[in-house]
């Protein structure tokens, strides 16, 4: 059996893009999922042990990628990150995000329905 893809979905804080995001892959086939943030006080921070587990890191804004580069460098070697572009100025699920984030992520994997 195949393996599934390892997403792993990048924020600042992981309340609300990440997190997002992340709901909207919990159990959809072929896909593992994980979603941390980069500031001190996120609900989840990002750690090595989430950029060793992923096979795609998307990064909601670029600052995302800076600091995940200046952090964990070497463990992004052979890494494939891509960034979103996507602003902090939704909530928590709202129907605008998900269907931004699918619009986005659409160019590079499979989208939930």
């Amino acid at each position: 059996m195949k393996q599934p893809l390892k997403l792993l979905f990048i924020c600042s804080q992981n309340r609300l893009r990440s997190l997002t995001a992340e709901a909207v892959y919990q159990g959809f086939p072929g896909y593992a999922v994980k979603s941390a943030g980069t500031e001190p006080g996120a609900r989840i921070r990002v750690n090595q042990g989430h950029i060793g587990w992923a096979d795609i890191i998307f990064v909601m804004e670029k600052n995302h990628g800076r600091i995940l580069r200046e952090k964990f460098g070497k463990a992004l070697v052979g890494k494939t990150m891509i960034c979103l572009r996507i602003p902090d100025v939704y909530r928590f699920m709202e129907p605008a995000l998900i269907d931004e984030l699918k619009a986005v992520l659409s160019g590079h994997v499979e989208v939930p329905p």
